[in-house]
């Protein structure tokens, strides 16, 4: 693809990557986001979260001109992304809030063979239903209709989800395979250019309706996968068996792949994806909802459990190593650990102490509870009665399980079993 004008709207963990991706490749970039703070940040050069090569790549495209920041779509453009957040609501629906308001802002500045990209994880349709909302707005404009072969002049709109993992965003942007799924055939030509400016990975085209579907599919595959391997761990306790040594001895068949069990199940994909699938089918999609059930029942029972072990104690100090939804990483949406250590903060005043290399201050749902304190591990250590293993990040992976003998330890992610 030529030299392009693109315009990405939201500049989170997924369009703030891309962006600077394609102003690493020469396109002039222009970011939207409704956050004051980020806008200005990202126009002095400085990424707003951490990541590897991310900061590198902005501060580049920030000193050639190729990336400006603006609080709104004020500027026309040839291709236009929409990289918002997708939550759910009351009752697990799907909250297109952010997707409608940001197709919205796009509306006034399209022209005619413009390429729109919805890369948002979003239920089956919602591709269709942006191209339904320009069509209402614009009349003066062509949209294409779904599976129709398209024609020139025709605005082109698709669905390409994202597959990165944080941590490793800016390799797996280039590296990963993509997903291209147009309204027609002509759309998913369209959006397949763009991305061929970086993408090394093969590009497969589809239609929208089932790239939409794809994303949910994998991350509810994930979900499945989590949910019985905490399954087990539950079990496991009940029948009073280690599971790591269950579960590794288990993966030795060659054909049986067991996930490690956690506190639960973490972070915006995931956790969230899986409830679009069950709103769309909800008699159809009974091991998805299931599984669902068995992660968030997790993180209820690792929480009752260190209740339990706590009330053993008159003035316990509970020491909880992560509060991040995964390892090496400083996200915190959809955190169990965090959900954990809330409600331990919220319905006690036992003192409770957060280790976490990768956060820098309490995330504001702690720091208004004057028990909970961050600490570094030698204090941890040090002070606490009960430690909780909840995330697993590479300087907790150091430790000696010998330096917590005289400890209740609750091991939620398998670390004491690794280090034995």
């Amino acid at each position: 693809m030529s030299q392009k004008k693109i315009c990405v709207v939201g500049l989170g963990y997924i369009g703030l990557p891309t962006a600077a991706m394609f102003a690493s490749r020469g396109h002039e970039v222009v970011g939207v986001d409704i956050n004051p703070d980020v806008v200005e940040s990202l126009n002095a050069g400085r990424a707003h979260f951490e990541e590897p090569d991310l900061g590198m790549l902005m501060a580049a495209a920030a000193q050639t001109g190729r990336f400006r920041a603006t609080l709104g779509a004020q500027e026309s453009a040839d291709v236009y992304i929409l990289a918002v957040p997708t939550p759910f609501k009351d009752g697990n629906k799907p909250d297109m809030s952010y997707v409608d308001a940001a197709t919205d802002s796009i509306i006034p500045l399209l022209k005619a063979d413009d390429i729109v990209i919805l890369e948002s994880t979003s239920p089956v349709g919602t591709t269709e239903r942006i191209c339904d909302r320009i069509c209402a707005a614009r009349a003066d404009l062509r949209t294409p209709r779904f599976k129709e072969a398209g024609s020139p002049g025709q605005l082109r709109i698709a669905h390409c989800p994202e597959r990165i993992l944080p941590g490793q965003m800016i390799r797996e942007l280039v590296a990963n395979d993509r997903v291209v799924g147009g309204i027609s055939e002509m759309c998913a030509d369209a959006a397949r250019s763009v991305y061929d400016s970086f993408v090394k990975g093969q590009t497969f085209l589809t239609d929208s309706r089932t790239a939409e579907f794809v994303k949910l599919i994998e991350n509810s595959y994930r979900d499945v996968n989590i949910a019985f391997a905490n399954e087990m761990s539950m079990i496991c306790d009940h029948l009073d068996l280690d599971v790591w040594e269950a579960i590794n001895l288990a993966n030795k068949h060659p054909r049986v792949s067991i996930l490690r069990p956690g506190p639960g199940v973490g972070g915006h994909c995931i956790a969230v994806d899986p409830w679009f699938v069950i709103d769309s089918a909800p008699e159809q999609s009974r091991v998805i909802r299931q599984s669902r059930e068995v992660n968030l029942e997790k993180t209820r029972y690792v929480t009752e459990k260190i209740e339990k072990a706590a009330s053993r104690f008159r003035d316990p100090v509970i020491a909880c190593l992560g509060v991040t939804y995964k390892n090496d990483v400083e996200d915190l949406r959809e955190s169990p650990a965090l959900e954990i250590i809330g409600h331990l903060a919220a319905n006690s005043q036992q003192k409770i102490l957060v280790c976490d290399p990768m956060v820098k201050v309490l995330p504001s749902s702690l720091a208004d509870h004057a028990n909970v304190s961050l600490v570094d591990l030698d204090t941890a250590r040090a002070e606490a009665d009960i430690i909780v293993c909840l995330v697993g990040h590479r300087a907790f992976q150091r430790l000696d399980p010998k330096l917590f003998f005289n400890k209740v330890v609750i091991d939620t992610i398998g670390l004491m079993y690794d280090r034995a």
